[in-house]
């Protein structure tokens, strides 16, 4: 029911637990932390496979979440990284899931694509190129809310691994976690048509090229923010003083110490407020 809830409910229902280590990136939305503690597994946080040493099998973390892009810094594994993760998860037996919700809205220009030119998309790590023809361990959770405007319809998928899959659709039955058929219904339409996604991707990104210039000119600096709903910016200042200093403007953001430490000095600027109340913002940082 929404990919929120598997991130949350994944390591339980690979059957994760005490002494388990789930891994997931230094700056991230808080549920993959939360969804290790509800498996009573440990939490890692780590943008790198050297973060963890040498491993083994016994050692490596079960399960290493990816999310890309990114929520909330928007920046974009390539395939040469992600395929490097999953050589390195394959020779330990780590489970690796991606999280790819905002993988049709990559503002970057064609040239950095890596070749797909043609495509809106950003690599997903079941690409070939990623896989080697081989979906084994690996896992992707896919979501119409960003894409299609359905975040209260809570209608996403997993794909990837068929012993995976087969794995988590028997214990979701078993714990009621079935998506309602109106709800399944309206999922398959929203993934057979690209005419809406196209239309959803020009309206954020015509929001962002308002606002982005408007934030560099009141001072801060956008890092990453590839791809996605969010402008990940910073002032070299505690986030929370960014916060206040924005909210004295009537414009609200999200301090970047909310996604880990690491985010301590951002602030993550939303392009999902209605095209009115972006110009209102971009009027009030001139001002």
């Amino acid at each position: 029911m929404g990919s929120k809830e598997l991130v949350a409910w994944l390591p339980a229902l690979l059957g994760l637990g005490a002494g388990d280590v789930v891994a997931f990136p230094r700056i991230a939305y808080p549920t993959y932390d939360v969804g290790t503690r509800i498996a009573g597994a440990t939490p890692f946080a780590a943008d790198a496979t050297t973060a963890f040493g040498p491993t083994t099998a016994a050692t490596a973390p079960k399960l290493l979440w990816l999310n890309t892009p990114s929520n909330p810094t928007g920046k974009v594994l390539g395939v040469e990284h992600l395929a490097k993760v999953v050589a390195w998860a394959r020779e330990r037996g780590v489970v690796v899931a991606s999280d790819e919700c905002y993988a049709e809205l990559d503002w970057r220009d064609q040239s950095d694509r890596g070749g797909d030119a043609a495509l809106p998309t950003t690599p997903s790590l079941l690409d070939p190129r990623v896989t080697g023809g081989s979906h084994e361990g690996l896992l992707v959770v896919y979501s119409t809310s960003k894409q299609s405007n359905l975040a209260g319809y809570r209608a996403a998928f997993a794909a990837g691994d068929p012993t995976l899959v087969r794995s988590l659709l028997e214990v979701r039955k078993h714990a009621g976690m079935i998506v309602p058929w109106p709800v399944q219904r309206a999922l398959l339409t929203a993934v057979s048509d690209d005419e809406h996604v196209a239309v959803q991707r020009e309206r954020y990104r015509a929001r962002r090229a308002a606002l982005r210039p408007a934030l560099e000119r009141w001072g801060l600096r956008i890092d990453d923010s590839e791809a996605g709903l969010y402008l990940w910016a910073t002032a070299g200042e505690p986030s929370r003083v960014t916060v206040d200093r924005l909210a004295d403007l009537g414009i609200l953001v999200a301090p970047g110490d909310f996604y880990g430490v690491a985010g301590e000095q951002h602030v993550r600027v939303a392009l999902s407020a209605t095209d009115e109340r972006i110009a209102a913002a971009v009027a009030r940082l001139d001002g």
